[in-house]
C-alpha cells in the first residue's frame, strides 16, 4: 500500500485535492505546489479518443496577456474615453498597441516611452480617420515631453510602416472652437461678449485660410494660430464692444489656456491686415493701426484675393495709412532675391522723408532670419599658414632623442618585457 504523498518542494504531508476549472488536482496546502495536474480536452471527439493535454500546455494558459500588455491596453482605452472617441477608434488603437509592444524596438523600452507609445497609437488612429487631434493635446494628457513624443512618434511610423495623412486645419478649427464657453450666456460672461458659434467658426476659418496663404502656418504648431485667428474674428464681429479686450482676457472668457506663441501669431496677423488695408482705397484716408484694424477685417477678407496680389508686388508711395506695428525690415539681399525670382520691381519706398519699406511676401523664417554666430576673424599671419611650410632645425631637434634618453627607453622596454614573461 502506497504511503501518504509528500510535497517535493517543502516536504509537507498536508496534501489536499483541489478542483481547478472542473479538474481535480493534488495541491500542497502549505506552499501551493501542484503535485498532479488535471487533464483538459478541447472537444468531445478528442475526449473520446483520449487526446488530452495538461492545463499548463492548453491554449487558455498560452493566450493569457502579460500584465504589461494589460496595463497598456487599459491606458489606451482610458485615453480614448477621455477624448470621447468612437469604439471603432478604440479598437484600432488597441490593435496598434498590441502590434507595437511585440516589436523588438518597443518591447524593452522604459516606462516613459511605453506611455508615449500609448499616445502614438491613439494619435495615429485619429489622424487616419481625419479626427482633429493635435500632438500637443496628447502630450498634455500624458504629461509627456513634446520633443520626446515627436521622436518616438517618427520611429513608431517608420517601424510600423504606417501612412498618416496631413491634419486638416478646417476640422481642427471646428473642434477647437467647440470647447469655447462664449456661445451661451452665463453670469461669468457679459452679454456683449457672447457670440454666435457658426459666425465665429466661419470668420475664424477665413482668417486661418489667409494665414495659410501668407505662410504663417507652414512649419508651425496650429493651435496658437487658431487661437489668434479666433480672437481676431471674435473682435471683428462686434469691434466697438470688444476692441479693448486682450488675447489673455479672451482666452479666460473662452475657458482655455493661452498658448505662448499665440501673441506672436497675433502680431503677424495684424501686420498682414495692416498691409492689406494700405491698398484698400476707402481705408487709405484713415489712421488704421493694430488696435483698430479689427473693424475692417470683414472688408479685407472679402477682397483678400485681390489685395494679396497687390500688397506685396506693387510700389506703394501712399503715406496716408499709419502702419503701427508693421513687420520688421527685410535684409537687402532677400528683397533683391525675391524681386529677381518673381520678376517684379523692388519694394522699397525710399528717397522721401518718412518713407517706409514695404515687405515682400516671404515666409516668416526669411523675414526674421536667425542670427548666425560669427566665427572669429583670423589674423593675417594665421591665414597665410598652408601646412606646407618647411620645419626649422630647432624644431627637429625637439623630436631627436639624446643618448641618455635612448638608454632610459631601452631599460624601460627590458623591464616591461621581463614583467610580461613572469
Amino acid at each position: 500500500m502506497a504511503g501518504p504523498k509528500k510535497c517535493p518542494d517543502c516536504g509537507s504531508l498536508d496534501i489536499v485535492e483541489d478542483s481547478h476549472y472542473s479538474q481535480n488536482q493534488l495541491v500542497c496546502a502549505d506552499c501551493g505546489f501542484i503535485l498532479t495536474e488535471g487533464l483538459l480536452t478541447t472537444t468531445f471527439s478528442e475526449e473520446q479518443h483520449l487526446q488530452e493535454v495538461t492545463y499548463s500546455r492548453s491554449t487558455g494558459e498560452n493566450e493569457q496577456l502579460s500584465r504589461c500588455l494589460q496595463r497598456g491596453i487599459k491606458r489606451v482605452r482610458d485615453l480614448c474615453k477621455v477624448l470621447h472617441l468612437p469604439s471603432l477608434f478604440e479598437e484600432t488603437a488597441v490593435s496598434y498597441y498590441q502590434q507595437a509592444i511585440k516589436h523588438p524596438c518597443f518591447s524593452l523600452v522604459h516606462l516613459e516611452k511605453k506611455e508615449i507609445i500609448v499616445g502614438c497609437c491613439v494619435f495615429v488612429t485619429c489622424r487616419q480617420h481625419n479626427w482633429p487631434l493635435t500632438m500637443g493635446t496628447v502630450c498634455l494628457l500624458l504629461y509627456a515631453d513634446k520633443e520626446v513624443f515627436a521622436g518616438v512618434y517618427m520611429q513608431f511610423l517608420k517601424e510600423m510602416s504606417l501612412d498618416v495623412p496631413s491634419l486638416s486645419l478646417i476640422d481642427l478649427v471646428k473642434a477647437h472652437l467647440n470647447s469655447f464657453k462664449l456661445f451661451q450666456q452665463s453670469s461669468d460672461i457679459p452679454p456683449k461678449f457672447v457670440e454666435d458659434k457658426e459666425q465665429l467658426v466661419e470668420r475664424t476659418i477665413q482668417i486661418v485660410e489667409l494665414s495659410s496663404e501668407t505662410w504663417l502656418v507652414t512649419g508651425r504648431r496650429p493651435i496658437p494660430i487658431v487661437m489668434a485667428a479666433a480672437f481676431l474674428a471674435w473682435q471683428s464681429l462686434r469691434p466697438l464692444d470688444r476692441f479693448r479686450c486682450t488675447l489673455s482676457e479672451f482666452c479666460k472668457l473662452a475657458g482655455t489656456d493661452v498658448p505662448p506663441p499665440a501673441h506672436r501669431r497675433l502680431r503677424e496677423l495684424h501686420n498682414i491686415f495692416l498691409q492689406m488695408a494700405s491698398h484698400l482705397a476707402w481705408l487709405q484716408v484713415l489712421k488704421v493701426n493694430k488696435r483698430t484694424v479689427a473693424k475692417y477685417v470683414d472688408d479685407l477678407l472679402k477682397h483678400r484675393h485681390v489685395l494679396l496680389q497687390t500688397v506685396f508686388s506693387r510700389m506703394d508711395s501712399t503715406e496716408g495709412c499709419n502702419l503701427e506695428g508693421s513687420a520688421p525690415e527685410v535684409p537687402q539681399q532677400l528683397i533683391k532675391g525675391s524681386s529677381v525670382m518673381t520678376g517684379k520691381k523692388s519694394l522699397l519706398v525710399g528717397g522721401q522723408k518718412g518713407g517706409r519699406k514695404r515687405v515682400p511676401l516671404l515666409p516668416p523664417c526669411m523675414l526674421n532670419p536667425k542670427k548666425l554666430l560669427k566665427s572669429p576673424d583670423l589674423r593675417p599671419e594665421d591665414s597665410a599658414i598652408t601646412g606646407d611650410e618647411p620645419i626649422s632645425d630647432s624644431e627637429l631637434e625637439q623630436y631627436i632623442r639624446t643618448s641618455e634618453e635612448e638608454e632610459v627607453f631601452r631599460e624601460a622596454q627590458r623591464a616591461l618585457n621581463h614583467c610580461s614573461h613572469k
